[in-house]
């Protein structure tokens, strides 16, 4: 951007898939962790916390769901699965 030191990104992970090597996770704004934003499946976060959950069962459900993670998404082949929540409605 012109006159500023803003950067904008785009997350291609479509049309450049970069999966293999992705580190990135979501907390939803509902407490629920996906390991990516196409998952069918999330760590449920906000129950840990509001039940008293102590730091290394956070970390240890975190860790799990981090290590369920897929090499990819898949969206080009026919395995593919939307998940049931998009990303309008995770807080994305």
């Amino acid at each position: 951007m012109v006159g500023t030191e803003a950067v904008v990104g785009v997350i291609a992970s479509v049309t450049r898939p970069f999966c293999g090597g992705c580190d990135r996770v979501r907390l939803t704004a509902d407490g629920q962790l996906r390991n990516c934003l196409f998952a069918t499946e999330e760590s449920d976060l906000r129950a840990l916390l509001r039940g008293g959950a102590d730091d290394a069962a956070i970390e240890a459900a975190w860790r799990a769901s981090v290590a369920g993670k897929g090499r990819g998404h898949d969206i080009n082949s026919a395995a593919f699965r939307r998940p049931e929540r998009p990303m309008s409605a995770i807080g994305g």
